[in-house]
């Protein structure tokens, strides 16, 4: 089959379209025939090796060879003791415990993943995991009413994250580099700041709940930026801010790491909104698989509005 791999951290030049073995699944795994998967932060994360958790199970060299772990496709083989699949079911899933999803197979637990709702495209399906499970996890607490900041906003996740805000009422501002202002408008957001330019953490505004996307700030600053009982929710960035969230953060007010759980239920529940209308997934470049670098390239650049999709044939 074929694969896009790399063995060494770096940019994505050292991508390589190759031809690998087949994977073979065991005991509860499922082999998927990849019809498409989208591009996430931890992908350009662990291809680059930076921040320094990304290498976590491969501090030298990448743990796996191939990347891409939001996929949706078609079971095209089943381990011995898979009982929630056959072969022909049209799944899609969050594959973060083991990657693979750029290729033409990737092998999954059958407990990441979900069927894919017949109304609901590939690409649709492969857009959603991982940025639906954050924003639908860190927008559980938005009330109307409430003033909610997504740090962060305009990729697939602050996409998700601004619409559930507002579905809940509440008074949303976003916040990303200036190239997103007006998709994040788009989106709902009833303001935005361009991080370049504004520290939401001087603004003078403060927060009843923050989800970031990309912490950079410190445990102080944060508090600035939230109102008496406000909540904090650090999702990525630096490593500085990781730590200090863990270690201070219950100290200086309700500020916490948000653990995403892989929940195929959220899935779902997320994929009913977006059949309904209710949400809407923002689905801003395709590109073949052949063409992973580039793919890359756009999200790490910043430029990537709402979700980048790779299709396989």
């Amino acid at each position: 089959m074929k694969a896009v791999t790399y063995d060494a951290y770096g940019p994505p030049s050292l991508l390589r379209f190759v031809e690998v073995d087949r994977p073979v699944p065991r005991a509860d795994e499922v082999l998927v025939a990849v019809r498409a998967v989208s591009v996430n932060a931890s992908d350009w994360e662990t291809l680059i090796g930076r921040p320094l958790y990304s290498r976590i199970g491969g501090l030298r060299r990448p743990r796996f060879p191939t990347l891409g772990s939001d996929i949706a496709g078609v079971v095209e083989a089943v381990g011995p003791e898979v009982t929630r699949f056959q072969v022909g079911d049209e799944v899609f899933g969050d594959n973060l415990e083991r990657k693979g999803g750029f290729a033409e197979y990737a092998v999954a637990r059958q407990r990441v993943l979900a069927r894919k709702p017949p109304a609901l495209t590939f690409d649709e399906a492969a857009a959603m995991p991982q940025a639906a499970a954050i924003a639908l996890q860190g927008m559980r607490d938005a009330r109307a009413g409430q003033r909610v900041l997504v740090n962060g906003a305009g990729g697939g996740a602050g996409a998700y994250a601004i619409q559930l805000a507002k579905r809940a009422g509440a008074e949303v501002t976003g916040v990303d580099n200036g190239f997103k202002l007006d998709f994040m408008r788009a989106v709902g957001a009833d303001h935005v700041l361009d991080y370049t330019v504004t520290d939401f953490t001087r603004a003078g505004v403060r927060y009843d709940l923050v989800l970031d996307l990309a912490g950079h700030h410190s445990v102080l600053a944060h508090r600035r930026a939230l109102t008496p009982g406000g909540r904090y929710l650090w999702v990525g960035g630096a490593v500085g801010t990781l730590f200090q969230v863990l270690l201070a953060g219950p100290l200086v007010g309700k500020q916490r790491l948000l653990v995403v759980r892989n929940n195929p239920d959220d899935l779902l529940a997320m994929a009913d909104l977006c059949l309904a209308g209710t949400l809407v997934t923002h689905i801003d470049r395709r590109y073949p698989l052949t063409e992973v670098p580039a793919a890359l390239t756009h999200l790490g650049e910043g430029r990537a509005l709402g979700k980048v999709v790779v299709t396989v044939s």
